[in-house]
């Protein structure tokens, strides 16, 4: 049996412009999902969604009849809630490269990345063999555990795969083999949907390594 999962990350919560540590800036910011508007699958058997606030406004404007699912919530933060990855460099620099360093490290008093992509593995190793293809309205840092499980990839890669805005991630698995498929979302286009061309396409600067003076994950510690 073949099971397909489709994560949709709609809102980029990784900018140092914005209160990236949770949910807050949804308050702020007016309706969401303009830019994901067609990205759902035509077909699908199942859609679930993180319990954040700009996850359940980003189905609303996608018109998905979706279920709250707790094992899809954002990563914890504890302390560093509400906070820009900025201000913590500033506060706390040697628990923020703890943090990118250690996947065991909890500066924050919230969650380790490790205990974060064990719980997204475990939801995915948990779905039936019949769940068919599910759409899940996550977190950004979601869709990463998620593709470093698929990807039989160490948790230290966490913070070198970058998901950013108006992103699908579809994760694939048949006879027990993973296939992973990354993917812009469609613009909405006037007259149709049509994917924007690439030179268009507002380039976003991870907020993690602008906060450790880097434009590149790729440069993390």
């Amino acid at each position: 049996m073949s099971i397909s999962l489709t994560f949709l990350c709609p809102v980029a919560g990784d900018d140092t412009g914005r209160p990236i540590f949770d949910d807050l800036a949804a308050r702020e910011r007016g309706p969401v999902g303009t830019d994901v508007v067609g990205a759902v699958p035509t077909r699908y058997s199942t859609a679930v969604r993180a319990p954040s606030l700009r996850c359940a406004r980003t189905a609303h404007a996608l018109a998905l009849t979706t279920e709250v699912e707790p094992a899809l919530r954002d990563f914890d933060y504890g302390e560093w809630r509400g906070r820009s990855a900025a201000e913590v460099a500033v506060t706390d620099p040697y628990g923020l490269s703890a943090l990118l360093t250690d996947p065991d490290a909890v500066p924050h008093g919230g969650e380790s990345v490790r205990r974060f992509c064990r719980r997204i593995a475990d939801w995915i190793d948990g779905l039936p063999p019949h769940a068919g293809h599910v759409v899940a309205v996550t977190e950004p840092a979601v869709a990463r555990a998620a593709l470093v499980h698929a990807l039989s990839a160490p948790v230290t890669a966490f913070w070198h795969i970058t998901v950013g805005a108006s992103v699908t991630v579809c994760l694939s698995s048949r006879n027990g083999r993973r296939h992973v498929r990354p993917g812009p979302m469609p613009r909405v286009e006037p007259g149709g949907f049509r994917a924007a061309p690439a030179a268009r396409r507002r380039h976003r600067r991870n907020p993690l390594s602008v906060a450790l003076g880097s434009a590149t994950p790729d440069s993390y510690p």
